[in-house]
């Protein structure tokens, strides 16, 4: 019951932050028992000294200066009482930011018609390719209303709201068949990404939940799961939607895949009945996670855990800004992570048999020893992170963007957000801006070859 109400207390006034400070900083205690303090005769002693005062000049605030690449618009202002004769020796110039609304405008596409009387036929140009075939939408409205609920986080009735206020009228339907639109031409690239994603030999793996609106399901939402895929060496995301959590899911997406996947310690994940050779990595941040919540069950085992944690990942920053090879990296751990992980699993075991069971430390232990091979083979394998904290990254946007609009209209819907999801993440962790990818493959992706559409993947795409 003490360990419940401390969940509790953590959930309603805790801090979310996993961060953990050693208590033993060396420092003395403030309050002490009083046996404990030695007794000390004194003297009264009179001590006089001048001391000077520093006197610390406080430093004006330095503005930032404006960005170079933004258009600049002068003004200028004349005084009032200047006269004939005046001569101009400088100018005072005050530079300030300011924003004008999103602009909305119509391309009119104007091709002449012409007859040729001997030819006894009519020419006219032909009618560039256009994202939506027969539609008044151009390829950046359709980038600028994805981008703004995918990354942004802007439901569509919002962007309705805004485009009311710039005088357009757009309905909430119209928005809807854009979506569905835009979804369906991207679905090439989409099953291109898939192929390229899955030839890697190391993935990071998670799923997370979303409702769906489910017409078998009166008032009520069902819980589908976006599975989430990311390769960190190739810089790739995939997001695939499912109506389940079953482990049928990760088998018919991995049915050929050989290669390392690194996931949490969901059960769905062992024993995958695959075609391919697939070799498992645990994640070391779960496993801290359930020795932070024990503290308060059992401080000294569990910082002790942290601590050893903790230096397992200042070994990972070292090498992270070092910028060590793959080779270095695997040579460092061998040196360093190997003692600490090889004491800390006799630790484990020792300790096991002495905490209370269902406590919350026997939980941790117990969790981390029955992933303890999975958890230290990142060690084989310089390319293999300590955790999948990357693939936990690429999931936030999901879930700010679930917060905002709740739920998916079906099952179709959620699949085909999966879709953005995944191109959007992929921008991201290839520094691309997502407006002006998606604008430039929407004009493209029409007449593109589909043997050379890997070339309009975010990690290849080039601006032109």
């Amino acid at each position: 019951m003490q360990q419940q109400l401390s969940e509790l207390k953590r959930m309603v006034f805790g801090s979310k932050s996993e961060r953990f400070i050693s208590l033993d900083t060396g420092q003395l205690d403030l309050f002490v028992e009083q046996s404990q303090v030695s007794t000390i005769e004194s003297e009264s002693i009179e001590i006089s000294y001048k001391r000077e005062q520093q006197v610390v000049k406080k430093k004006q605030p330095v503005r930032s200066s404006l960005p170079s690449h933004l258009p600049r618009i002068e003004e200028t202002i004349e005084p009032d009482d200047i006269i004939s004769g005046a001569t101009k020796i400088g100018e005072e110039i005050t530079e300030v930011l300011e924003y004008n609304p999103s602009s909305v405008f119509v391309r009119r596409i104007v091709r002449p018609k012409y007859i040729l009387a001997k030819q006894e036929r009519i020419i006219v140009a032909p009618l560039p390719s256009l994202p939506i075939p027969k539609g008044n939408a151009g390829a950046g409205l359709l980038a600028h209303i994805m981008v703004s609920k995918f990354v942004h986080h802007l439901p569509f009735y919002r962007q309705q709201q805004i485009f009311k206020s710039q005088h357009i009228d757009i309905g909430k339907g119209t928005l809807c068949n854009w979506f569905n639109a835009t979804t369906t031409l991207l679905e090439p690239l989409y099953d291109t990404l898939q192929k390229e994603l899955l030839q890697s030999s190391y993935l990071k793996v998670d799923e997370s939940p979303i409702g769906v609106q489910d017409t078998t399901k009166k008032g009520k939402l069902h819980m589908g799961y976006h599975w989430v895929h990311h390769a960190p060496i190739e810089r790739l995301v995939l997001f695939k939607y499912d109506p389940s959590r079953s482990r049928k899911v990760p088998e018919e997406i991995l049915q050929h895949y050989n290669g390392t996947i690194q996931t949490d310690g969901y059960s769905g994940y062992l024993n995958l009945k695959t075609k391919g050779s697939i070799t498992l990595l645990a994640c070391m941040a779960h496993a801290r996670r359930y020795f932070e919540k024990a503290l308060d069950n059992d401080a000294s085992r569990a910082s002790y855990v942290l601590e050893q944690i903790q230096d397992l990942y200042a070994m990972e920053r070292k090498t992270k800004d070092r910028k060590s090879t793959f080779e270095l990296i695997k040579r460092y751990r061998g040196l360093y992570a190997v003692p600490i992980l090889n004491s800390l699993e006799n630790w484990l075991k020792d300790q096991i048999l002495q905490v209370l069971p269902k406590s919350a430390i026997d939980k941790a232990i117990g969790y981390t020893l029955k992933l303890w091979d999975k958890l230290k083979r990142y060690i084989t394998d310089g390319r293999y992170k300590i955790d999948s904290n990357l693939v936990e990254n690429t999931i936030r946007p999901l879930a700010l963007g679930r917060k905002n609009y709740l739920f998916s209209g079906s099952h179709k819907a959620a699949q085909k957000a999966a879709i953005l999801y995944s191109f959007f993440a992929t921008c991201k962790i290839n520094s691309i801006d997502p407006y002006s990818w998606l604008k430039d493959v929407l004009e493209k992706i029409q007449e593109y070859k589909a043997n050379r559409l890997d070339e309009l993947l975010p990690n290849n795409w080039v601006a032109l």
